[in-house]
């Protein structure tokens, strides 16, 4: 497929709004572009499902919050289709997604290709077809990743951790395509922590007591009501921020409670690295970009609820590595909080954990590692 020359590298990143954190990957990425070389490097997404996939697969990004909420479905099929085998399951989608496919390559000409999501790789590889710009597939899964990630005919793999990695040489991929980077999260995560008493004082929060942040996600997911109220009953030396997301409904009946202890209600926020600077302990189901993101601020977790099959090696990954536990119900929750405030020196274990596997340059690492794909290219 023709690459016209460009008068500045064009970068096509391909996602889907369908969980793993694909968006903010891709954007984290832009940014860090953005932030190295300028406006010299014109960037570009696109949303293959929503923006070029047939009915009705152009709605499995509404779906996938209501597939999520059977997981014991979810779980079951991701692991029945995590093998050698998967490319099987998307090469009988492709005569139907050929035409769009061809399509989006043609209105978006580019001289590298991005993948943020493993559902883009198989297909998108086979209309490109031998001849075609760099392919580079950026896996945004922690551990447990799913087979469809890695394709042998990508140019270039990144992973977040080293169990990434070693799934990637399972699968086939040669050593020499497959890089250890982390994952990318937002420039503003990344930048030096503020003053811990400022903040605090900034936002109203006790300078005294230990600071709990709980949290569910940006849609509030999870018994996060149940969760707050257990905390708040069994930790009386603490103050709770609880954010609520955009689960509105969530966020009045915690208005409406009346707390035992300092007690704070946030709906979705921007401002959360310095909530995550601010805090002691942070409560949280295992997304991939939360864990990294606490990861870099130095924040231990309470990691309460996990997706199952992608998210079940986040868990055990983060207690393995001494970054934080797993409580799967709000007493056990509770009790590692109490735990954790009784024992500060065991905390300061736990934090230091989380900054030895922080890695808060990976989206500039990505974004040098694009250009000097695009250099090489330009050199031949």
């Amino acid at each position: 497929m023709d690459n016209p020359l460009l008068k500045r590298p064009r970068i096509l990143f391909l996602f889907s709004d369908t969980g793993g954190g694909h968006r903010s990957a891709a954007e984290a990425i832009i940014e860090a572009l953005r932030l190295e070389y300028g406006e010299s490097v014109e960037t570009e997404m696109v949303d293959i499902f929503k923006q070029y996939a047939p009915h009705p697969l152009d709605h499995v990004p509404e779906l996938y919050p209501k597939m999520v909420r059977v997981p014991q479905a979810w779980g079951l099929g991701y692991h029945l289709s995590n093998n050698r085998r998967a490319n099987l399951m998307v090469a009988s989608l492709y005569p139907y997604v050929r035409r769009p496919l061809y399509r989006l390559l043609s209105e978006h000409p580019s001289d590298l290709i991005v993948s943020v999501h493993p559902l883009a790789n198989w297909p998108v590889l086979r209309t490109l077809g031998a001849q075609h710009p760099p392919y580079i597939t950026v896996v945004t899964d922690l551990v447990t990743t799913h087979a469809l990630w890695y394709d042998r005919r990508t140019d270039l793999c990144l992973v977040p951790t080293e169990p990434a990695y070693q799934r990637a040489l399972r699968f086939g991929l040669e050593p020499e395509r497959v890089k250890i980077v982390g994952l990318p999260v937002a420039e503003r995560f990344c930048r030096p922590p503020g003053n811990r008493e400022a903040i605090r004082a900034r936002y109203g929060w006790p300078q005294e007591r230990p600071l709990v942040l709980l949290m569910g996600g940006g849609e509030g997911m999870g018994p996060l009501e149940e969760i707050a109220r257990t905390i708040a009953a069994s930790c009386p030396h603490v103050s709770l921020v609880v954010i609520a997301g955009r689960n509105h409904s969530l966020k009045e009946r915690l208005n409406q409670i009346q707390w035992p202890i300092p007690t704070f209600i946030y709906d979705f926020v921007r401002e959360m690295p310095d909530f995550m600077h601010a805090a002691d302990i942070l409560v949280t189901k295992a997304g991939p970009g939360t864990i990294c993101e606490a990861l870099i601020a130095g924040l231990p977790m309470v990691l309460y609820s996990r997706l199952p099959g992608q998210e079940e090696g986040n868990v055990h990954y983060t207690v393995k590595e001494g970054a934080g536990v797993w409580a799967p119900r709000p007493e056990l929750i509770a009790s590692a909080i109490c735990n954790w405030i009784e024992h500060p020196e065991e905390r300061k274990r736990v934090a230091a954990a989380c900054r030895r596997l922080a890695r808060p340059q990976a989206a500039r690492q990505i974004a040098r590692i694009l250009i000097d794909q695009i250099e090489r290219v330009a050199e031949l």
